[in-house]
């Protein structure tokens, strides 16, 4: 997907207040007559906040899309642009009503509609509701002929907007195809955005698979494996390096093939199997056992597999390559355990 030559055609802005601690809700009468400029560097701050957005999702109703609010807001200005700002009071007004936790933030709403959003070289249109939560101090000097004018404002960084929501023209009849980000989204008062005035689902797609699998992994080298088998924890760290090789070097997943290379040996892929067969049991979102792997999951998950040994409060040691080259003992002269490590040249 790429937004390099999208375009902002359209812009309205509301204020939405929190409803249960009695604050306003002020609609514009008009769209925001911006000008060519404004346009392009208002598309990039907006749209740049999607970079990084690698999950999927959809409007979400359990009974019919026919009853989903947002998701017929957006039908309607697709299909008749004319609604536009019709159609954004309305948002607003659906997002006053379900800020109802107390802690819920006043701000803005921005509803943009873009066009040239490009993906596999076709455009595409999309909406744009972004909300703005969190005033930054700005520094706006004047400057004349004798001297420069100083004066304080308070606003919204586009670049660092709160929260948004990026609805493609594409599904329409399984509720569109959505990205979302929440800066501020932990917490109940947080759900809001996503859950109350949204209403999405998950897609399954390649980013969530992979992600989701990396994480089984993770789960049971770190907690189930011990409760099984006699395991160090180098022989941890270099399954979970293993697995982390594997994603990185493959394009394609397939389950059998990953558990013959990562775990070798048959008590320890059975036991895999029977806690992935309970993961997926519980969870319906569970990874299939082949797809196509995201690199961008990859990189997250990266994050999150740490290859590193804890030894008290005074050491780590970062374990990246060959764990025969570590050696873990006793000293019982000490009455202390020690690792021995072994290499060829201190960097």
């Amino acid at each position: 997907m790429l937004f390099t030559e999208a375009e902002l055609n359209r812009l309205s802005v509301h204020y939405t207040g929190n409803k249960q601690n009695g604050q306003p809700l002020l609609l514009s009468r008009e769209e925001q007559d911006l000008d060519p400029d404004s346009r392009v560097r208002l598309s990039e701050a907006l749209l740049g906040r999607f970079k990084d957005c690698h999950e999927r999702y959809s409007f979400y109703h359990t009974s019919s899309l026919d009853y989903h609010e947002v998701y017929n807001f957006t039908k309607t200005i697709f299909e008749d642009p004319g609604q536009f700002q019709a159609q954004s009071q309305k948002m607003a007004s659906h997002l006053y009503e379900v800020s109802l936790h107390p802690k819920i933030k006043p701000g803005e709403l921005y509803t943009a509609f873009f066009t040239n959003i490009l993906i596999d070289d076709n455009p595409v249109e999309a909406l744009g509701l972004f909300k703005t939560e969190t005033k930054s101090l700005f520094a706006d000097i004047d400057p004349s002929a004798e001297q420069l004018h100083f004066q304080l404002k308070e606003g919204a960084e586009m670049t660092k907007i709160d929260k948004g929501c990026l609805v493609l023209r594409q599904q329409q009849d399984k509720g569109y195809e959505l990205l979302i980000f929440d800066s501020n989204g932990k917490g109940e008062e947080a759900q809001y955005w996503k859950d109350k005035f949204l209403g999405v689902l998950i897609q399954q797609n390649e980013f969530l698979h992979t992600q989701g699998f990396l994480t089984i992994t993770k789960n049971f080298v770190t907690q189930q494996m011990p409760d099984e088998f006699e395991v160090s924890r180098t022989e941890q760290i270099d399954l979970l390096n293993r697995s982390m090789d594997y994603f990185k070097t493959h394009d394609q997943f397939n389950k059998t093939e990953f558990e013959t290379e990562v775990l070798h040996h048959e008590d320890l892929i059975q036991s895999f199997r029977q806690y992935d067969q309970q993961h997926r049991a519980s969870n319906p979102m569970a990874p299939t056992d082949e797809f196509y792997i995201s690199p961008q999951a990859v990189k997250k998950q990266a994050r999150v597999f740490k290859s590193v040994i804890k030894l008290d409060k005074n050491f780590h040691i970062y374990v990246h390559g060959d764990r025969e080259l570590i050696e873990k003992g006793y000293d019982e002269v000490v009455g202390k355990h020690y690792y021995k490590i072994y290499f060829d040249q201190e960097a």
